[in-house]
Parts: structure tokens; C-alpha cells; sequence
């Protein structure tokens, strides 16, 4: 796990660009503790800084090929290398230490960009070709590492964080408004844009080459390519027996580590199968971290620490209080990379497995998303089913229930919004995860801005793209596929990412894993979904693991107790961003509007809204923030 960082641009001095470098991966001490790296190669200068997994006495980077040309930067783990490495070697290439950094570098070299589909992991790298005189950049399919870049003609910066951007110097940072406006509605800036104009992020699945001041992206994955399997399972036992198969060989992959490896432990079914299969694959105690809170409520430490207790683990439970978090709030805003309404529950735990003594974790991240545990894999449907009718509605009368709609609270204008623009499942699925409706948005912005809003579509911007790759999927595929490219890799594995690494923590995610989705993707929807018991395929696969009783716990988002907070201690907080001097030096947002929603907030005893008030929250103090100083 590392943070990596590049400037490629002919017309500076190799001094000058190397300075650059070194500014921004001093901006990544946090994510790279243990070693650091800087290579030119003509108008070219990669650098890195490193958090050792493997091979802990070796795996410098930037490695090279032993001919010089190739000079790799890589951010991620592969977690195939020990395979990918054998086969290397039988083609004739040798290899100096035992990591996987000089592995994916071979398999660059033996392969090119068609590499990618031999490699099993979470990645972000970067090799530049002295012959060719070009770099080649590549995202994992599902963005679990991430990749930014600025490309103005003639000069590539590109970098594991956008703080490491900005700390090169290289360019003023400028929010954009449109990307304002696209968080407001989707709880995080979807990719490509970032919460910055002309920096952009690769896309999970995407590769870049730069060559001659060109930058042209490709995809490198799709749901629409996932080749389909030999066979299909034809029973329902057939597939949970496959299954348990597929999640301990995914399990047993990313445990691999030459470091200790723990997993975060909540009081729900997704962790608690990684933490039951981590123990019975490795059949070694395992250390579990959780979070709890003196609200009852909110906390499921008592959950939490029965399956630690089911699985013998040595368990760590950390009881977080409102008036600590309120305290850590400037630090936490300071690690933030791009505003975000989500992410302290992970700050927290990466803060406390790491002061337990583990440098990787693995989470129960996407199983949500593969195995229907949101209300959208009900709601969507059932609303995409109902369109027709609403549709054949005589006008006026559907005009009517609009208006009334949007007269109430912001859910009701969602889903009007849902009602006025969609016409199909695919259109519900590109609508059903807004925070802000469209005339929220409008409203919310400042009169100079509130075009730029108008402009934008108010479907979510990666409608086009994944309509393509739907075509022909059923309603299930089609909501697993939006929440895995949209809302978990915008929001769940960016705020992973930047949150874990703060605190020099690997995180790894084996629900997450390309072989895994794959063999999932083909299956037959009634093996992998039951509405009326979302997940209880996963169960059934894994029950031998797991404590008695977890199949029949109400199943609850992991959050911190933010309605309660927000009316404590963190009011004065609160206040002060809230307040209209704030509010005008944001630039942004228009004051007595923003000030009506805080208003609402304090005045209604239904805690529904507090995400829409926080995320609004988290934009103004991070666009307030002071700038990053830049390091020496």
C-alpha cells in the first residue's frame, strides 16, 4: 500500500520536477510510512512513499525493468502475485525480492495493458515506457484504490490523493461549481470530476496513456464483458455450496500479508462472515476491532463482541463519545481529500486497529451490494414497475401530485423527482440514491450559481455508460451493478481509502473481488436474492462460522449517533459553519436557504434529515477550510 505521484513535462528542468515530486509525497507521508522513492527518466519523474506489506525488507519503488526501460509506481496489493510470479519466471523474467510491486512490473512488461485481466487485487499504477516515451496509467474495475490526474496539453500530474496535486505546485486549485452541485446530489463528487476544476479521477476500470501531451482513457472492465461461467448452478444448494468456496478462496487471498491482518467487526452479518472465514481459513486467533457508543441506540458493541466471543478472537472495543469526535473534527476535516457526508465511523476504526497492533484489515464492505441488503433492491423495482401507470395518468392530475410533493419534506421531492424524469428501471436506479432533489439544489446555491445546476442532468452521470453495459440485465443486476459502481465506489471505498490510509492502515475489502463479482454476475437471481430475507444466501453459506441468532438481528446501518451529536456537542460546530459569515465565504450557497434547512433541523423532532444537514455541512467547512500548507 502505497501513496504514488508523477509529473511528466519536458519543458521543467528534472530538479524542478523532482522538487515537485517530493512536495507531494511528503503530502502522503500518512499513507507510506515506511519507505520513500523518487526516479526521472527524461521528461518523466515518478515518486512514491510506502507502507510495507510485503516483503518488508525489500520493494523500493520506483522499480525498474533490468534493461531500464520500464519504471513502475504502484498504490494497491495484487493478490495473485505468488501465481502471476511462477509464470513470469517460466517465461524467462527474474526477480530480485518476493513483492508484488516487481511482479505487476513483469506482468506489465510480458503483457502490456492485457495484464490487467490476469490481476487480482485493488490497485493504482502507473509505468513509464523511455522507449516509447509514454505513460500508462490503470485503475482497479472497482476503484478501491484511487487515481487522480491534471492534464493541461503538454503536462501529466497525477497522484494517489488530491492534497499530493496540490502540494506539487504545479497549478491553483479552483472548487467547481458543477462538481458542487453534483455532491449536493450525489453525497460525494461521482468520477470522473473531483470537488476541483480540470482534476479529474480515473474511473474504476479505466487505463490512460499519455504520449506526446495526448491523454487518451480507455475502459478496462465492464458488467457488460464479465464472460459468463462453464456452467450455472441449477440448484439453490449447488450455489451456497459454491459460494462458501468462492468466499474462502477470496478470504484466503486477502490475508496474504507478511504483517499482522485483523478485520473491523460490527454487530451485522458482512463482517462478521469475513471475520468467521479469516478464522476458520487461517486457523489462528484473530484480532477484531469495533466501535461502540454510550447511546444504546446507535451502539452494537454487545453484537460485535459476541461474535468476537463465538469466534475466540482477541477483540478491541473502542467507546467513541460525541464530545471526543467534536473535539477531532479539525483533524478529521484536514485528512478529508474531497468533502465527504460519510467516513468517521471508518476514521475511527482505522485509528483504533492500527494503535491495536494490525497494518492490514479486512472489512464486510460489498456485501450489501451483491446480495441486496439496501432498500433500493425493493424500492427500485417496485417503483420502475409502477411507471407505466403513473405515466398513463392524465397530465394535469400527475402536475398536481407533484406540486404536492414537492411543497414537503426533501424525500417527497426525490421522489418526485423520480416521477417527473424517469422512464425506466435504469433511469430509477440513475435517480434513487439522490440526497439533494433537483430544486433543492437550485435553491440551496447562491443566485451567481444556480445555472450550473440547471445545466446538470438530474440523473447520476454515469446513466450513459452504464446503460450500455445493462442492456438485457434483470432488475436485481441492474441496482447491484449501480450501487457497486456509484455509491460504493464514490462513496464507500473513497472514504475507505482516505480515512484507513490517515491512519497508515491497509484496508482490504474480499467481497470486492473480481473473480468473486464475476462468478456471481451470471448466476440466477433467485439463488442470490430473497426479498423477503435480504442476504440469507450469504448466511447459508457461511453459518458454520457464525454466531446463533445473527440470521435474525434487524438489520442496521453502522453510523455514528449523528442526530443526537448534531443537537450537542456538535452544535457549536454546527453553529459556526451555519452561520451566514460561513456561509458568504464559502462562495457557494445562498445564506437563508441553508439556514432553513440547519433551522428545520434543530425544530423537528424526526432525525430523517440529519444526513442532508451533515453532508451540506461537511461542503461548507471543507470549502472553508484552511489551505493545505504545503510541504517543504
Amino acid at each position: 500500500m502505497c501513496g504514488i505521484a508523477g509529473l511528466i513535462d519536458p519543458r521543467i528542468a528534472p530538479a524542478v520536477r523532482a522538487e515537485a515530486i517530493d512536495r507531494m509525497c511528503a503530502a502522503m507521508l500518512h499513507r507510506g510510512p515506511d519507505d520513500a522513492g523518487c526516479e526521472t527518466s527524461g521528461p518523466a519523474t515518478l515518486g512514491m512513499r510506502r507502507l510495507a506489506i510485503f516483503d518488508l525488507a525489500h520493494g523500493h519503488q520506483p522499480v525498474r525493468t533490468p534493461d531500464g526501460r520500464l519504471t513502475l509506481v504502484f498504490n494497491g496489493a495484487i493478490y495473485n502475485f505468488r501465481a502471476l510470479r511462477a509464470e513470469l519466471a517460466a517465461a524467462g523474467w527474474a526477480f530480485r525480492t518476493e513483492c508484488d510491486t516487481e511482479v505487476l512490473l513483469a506482468a506489465y512488461g510480458q503483457w502490456g495493458a492485457g495484464c490487467l485481466a490476469r490481476l487480482r487485487g485493488m490497485f493504482a499504477f502507473a509505468v513509464w515506457d523511455s522507449a516509447a516515451q509514454t505513460l500508462f496509467l490503470a485503475r482497479d474495475p472497482f476503484g478501491i484504490k484511487p487515481l487522480y490526474y491534471r492534464h493541461d496539453g503538454a503536462r501529466l500530474l497525477f497522484a494517489s490523493e488530491l492534497g499530493a496535486l496540490l502540494a506539487s505546485r504545479q497549478f491553483s486549485a479552483e472548487v467547481d461549481p458543477l462538481s458542487v452541485s453534483d455532491y449536493l446530489a450525489w453525497l460525494a463528487v461521482p468520477a470522473p470530476r473531483t470537488i476541483y476544476r480540470e482534476v479529474f479521477s480515473l474511473r474504476p476500470g479505466e487505463s490512460a496513456t499519455f504520449h506526446e501531451g495526448k491523454f487518451t482513457l480507455s475502459p478496462t472492465w465492464s458488467f457488460g464483458a464479465v464472460p459468463a461461467p462453464s456452467e450455472l448452478c441449477s440448484t439453490r444448494a449447488e450455489f451456497v455450496h459454491q459460494l462458501r468456496s468462492r468466499l474462502d478462496d477470496s478470504i484466503r487471498a486477502h490475508v496474504l500479508a507478511d504483517v499482522p491482518v485483523g478485520a473491523f467487526l460490527s454487530g451485522g452479518l458482512d463482517s462478521a462472515v469475513v471475520a468467521g472465514l479469516m478464522t476458520r481459513v487461517t486457523g489462528a486467533k484473530l484480532r477484531t476491532f469495533s466501535i461502540g457508543f454510550s447511546e444504546p441506540e446507535y451502539s452494537e458493541t454487545n453484537y460485535a463482541e459476541e461474535t468476537a466471543r463465538h469466534l475466540g478472537a482477541v477483540h478491541q472495543t473502542r467507546i467513541l463519545s460525541g464530545a471526543e469526535v467534536a473535539s477531532d473534527l479539525p483533524k478529521i476535516l484536514a485528512a478529508f481529500d474531497q468533502p465527504t457526508g460519510d467516513g468517521l465511523n471508518t476514521y475511527y476504526a482505522s485509528q483504533t486497529a492500527r494503535a491495536g497492533g494490525v497494518t492490514v484489515a479486512l472489512s464486510g464492505l460489498g456485501g450489501d451490494e451483491l446480495f441486496g441488503g439496501y432498500p433500493s433492491f425493493r424500492h427500485t423495482p417496485r417503483l420502475a414497475h409502477w411507471l407505466p401507470c403513473w405515466h398513463a395518468l392524465p397530465g394535469f392530475t400527475r402536475e398536481i401530485i407533484l406540486r404536492s410533493l414537492h411543497r414537503r419534506d426533501t424525500r417527497a421531492r426525490k421522489l418526485a423527482d423520480i416521477l417527473r424524469h424517469a422512464r425506466s428501471r435504469q433511469e430509477v436506479a440513475a435517480l434513487q440514491r439522490a440526497v439533494f432533489s433537483s430544486s433543492s439544489r437550485r435553491t440551496l446555491l447562491h443566485a451567481d450559481l444556480r445555472a450550473t445546476a440547471d445545466a446538470r442532468s438530474p440523473f447520476h452521470p454515469a446513466l450513459t455508460e452504464l446503460r450500455a453495459e445493462l442492456a438485457g440485465a434483470d432488475a436485481f443486476s441492474t441496482v447491484s451493478a449501480w450501487e457497486l459502481r456509484t455509491y460504493m465506489a464514490d462513496v464507500l471505498l473513497r472514504d475507505s481509502d482516505v480515512m484507513s490510509m490517515a491512519h497508515s492502515l491497509e484496508l482490504r475489502v474480499p467481497f470486492v473481488d473480481r473473480p468473486l463479482i464475476e462468478w456471481l454476475w451470471h448466476q440466477p437471481t433467485a439463488f442470490k436474492f430473497d426479498p423477503r430475507q435480504p442476504k440469507s444466501v450469504l448466511h447459508a453459506a457461511a453459518y458454520d462460522v457464525l454466531p446463533p441468532g445473527l440470521a435474525a438481528r434487524r438489520k442496521r446501518g453502522f453510523t455514528l449517533p449523528f442526530p443526537l451529536w448534531m443537537r450537542r456537542e456538535f452544535r457549536p460546530f454546527l453553529d459556526e459553519t451555519f452561520s451566514a459569515a460561513s456561509i458568504t465565504r464559502s462562495g457557494l450557497f445562498d445564506a437563508n436557504a441553508v439556514q432553513r434547512h440547519w433551522q428545520g433541523f434543530l425544530a423537528r423532532s424526526d432525525t430523517r434529515e440529519w444526513s442532508r444537514v451533515w453532508s451540506l455541512a461537511m461542503l461548507i467547512a471543507f470549502v472553508n477550510r484552511p489551505p493545505r500548507s504545503s510541504p517543504a
